[in-house]
């Protein structure tokens, strides 16, 4: 294994588990608390400036370090989640291989793929409905 490729390994590991940890309720319960002893030493200090100055540092730099953690998890999920579709469409027979890797697609591009799946599918139930006898009978449409 490749130093760079055990660097990656740590961080994604290091990140997967923060963000685990982040989303239980006992980190909430952890913030909460800070907050909360924050708040009660506020007449201890006399509401200064230092006192608020640092609720907000501490706040930011956190904020700041879990948005990259919080994102490589969500890539990293991301990537797995096409995977698991490109799979899926590559072996289902009815699928278009046309989708496989639509993700790397411009927005436009996507939308128009968007578009052409909205009118294939009402044409699709169309068709079902005429096989199926519920829409309406040629004969009352022309009277």
């Amino acid at each position: 294994m490749t130093k760079e490729r055990r660097r990656s390994s740590w961080f994604d590991a290091f990140a997967s588990a923060t963000a685990r940890w982040a989303g239980h309720a006992g980190a909430f319960a952890i913030a909460f608390g800070i907050v909360l002893f924050w708040a009660l030493c506020g007449p201890i200090f006399g509401f200064s400036n230092t006192w608020q100055l640092v609720i907000n540092t501490a706040t930011t730099v956190m904020t700041f370090l879990m948005v990259f953690l919080i994102q490589n998890t969500l890539n990293r999920d991301s990537m797995a989640l096409h995977l698991k579709m490109d799979e899926l469409l590559r072996v289902t027979s009815e699928a278009r291989d046309a989708l496989i890797g639509s993700e790397r697609l411009s927005e436009r591009e996507i939308r128009e793929l968007e578009r052409r799946e909205e009118e294939e599918a009402k044409a699709d139930q169309r068709q079902d409905q005429r096989l199926n006898g519920e829409g309406p009978s040629p004969a009352r449409a022309s009277s």
